[in-house]
């Protein structure tokens, strides 16, 4: 019969290539339909045929299939592979594809294990600070471990306040303010000095920003940079800074001739 006939030399038949491959011939009969991978030749049988070439080929396709496109973007992204030019641009666009796959999966293990770290650290369920935390670390936030120090009135405050906008803002203000204050005591400036109290101004007016007005904020704000086990960096440029920040906002209220932690405290 036709389909025993010996097979040229330089071609393989779709069972040989699919063993080669590690897939299924159901598997090359599919991207064969979808116009993925046809085969080279067809014997004088109708068997598909199939070279070294569409090795090659067929490596590209499962390369991308493994990074999560699907066949319609893997097919966009074939080309003939006729010149040394074409084949370098595609194993360069595939090593481009693996290490940003390879970026992502890195991401997502170290998304993992801190998140563990913070559950074990509460000892308690709390799946909307674990939410909070998830959110907090894809938005490249190094301050996510403060999350579980908040109560819930605080954390829905900050909730129904900022977006991913807002509180990434939010956060660069404070961190800029955090690293001016650090600066202004490290040169001595004194902090009822007339730069001292514009950074003064400054801090409360971002205090007011996070707050919304509700001054019963204010004790839970009094808290950060206090707690025993905060991160150790964090907790050495808080104190650094809140050496400063306390002088400068001292000035500021008495200037003002108010004292709002101590009213709220009351």
């Amino acid at each position: 019969m036709d389909k025993h006939k010996a097979i040229s030399q330089g071609y393989m038949t779709i069972g040989e290539i699919a063993k080669k491959m590690d897939v299924t011939v159901r598997t090359l009969q599919h991207y064969d339909r979808e116009g993925l991978l046809s085969p080279s030749a067809i014997s004088e049988g109708g068997r598909r045929l199939y070279t070294d070439k569409d090795i090659v080929k067929l490596h590209q396709i499962l390369s991308f299939k493994h990074l999560g496109f699907s066949l319609d973007d893997i097919k966009n992204r074939l080309i003939p592979l006729n010149t040394p030019a074409e084949i370098a641009d595609v194993l360069m666009e595939q090593a481009a594809a693996v290490k940003q796959k390879i970026e992502s999966l890195s991401e997502s293990l170290r998304e993992l294990e801190v998140l563990r770290e913070e559950v074990l650290q509460m000892q308690s369920v709390d799946f909307k600070k674990y939410a909070d935390i998830i959110v907090n670390l894809q938005m490249k936030n190094d301050f996510y471990w403060l999350i579980k120090h908040f109560d819930d009135r605080t954390l829905d405050h900050i909730r129904r306040h900022f977006n991913k906008d807002s509180g990434m803002a939010f956060l660069n203000t404070f961190m800029q303010l955090l690293e001016e204050a650090i600066r202004l005591q490290n040169a001595g400036v004194p902090a009822d000095s007339d730069e001292g109290q514009n950074f003064a101004k400054a801090y409360w007016n971002m205090i007011m920003d996070f707050t919304g007005g509700e001054m019963s904020m204010l004790p839970k704000l009094i808290e950060l940079g206090q707690f025993q086990n905060a991160d150790h960096k964090w907790k050495k440029k808080q104190d650094i800074a809140n050496e400063y920040i306390g002088k400068a906002l001292d000035f500021y209220f008495s200037h003002l001739g108010i004292n709002p932690f101590q009213e709220e405290t009351k």
